[in-house]
């Protein structure tokens, strides 16, 4: 697959700083692949720290929000161990 690198879809950018988090979710074996939806900017920028949120279930996996300042993203991964994963997001980010 052309836009698929190490687990994670490459056709749309990611916010800055949050690659290497969601490929050390692959590592982990938390998420199977990541899907990167775009990105939403508000005009008012802030700085901010990296928040990723457990949103919802989904058929295959979750839907997760990344947030840095005024900029969101939403990403749909692939899993089965999405108890695991809310747990790790509650002790890495906060949610």
């Amino acid at each position: 697959m052309k836009y698929r690198k190490k687990g994670i879809k490459r056709e749309h950018s990611i916010i800055e700083d949050f690659e290497k988090d969601l490929q050390t979710l692959v590592e982990e074996g938390l998420i199977k692949s990541a899907i990167p939806g775009r990105i939403y900017t508000s005009p008012k920028a802030q700085s901010g720290k990296k928040i990723i949120t457990y949103q919802y279930d989904t058929e295959t996996g979750a839907k997760l929000l990344m947030k840095k300042g005024s900029t969101v993203q939403e990403v749909f991964v692939i899993t089965e161990r999405r108890q695991e994963l809310k747990e790790y997001l509650k002790i890495n980010y906060i949610i």
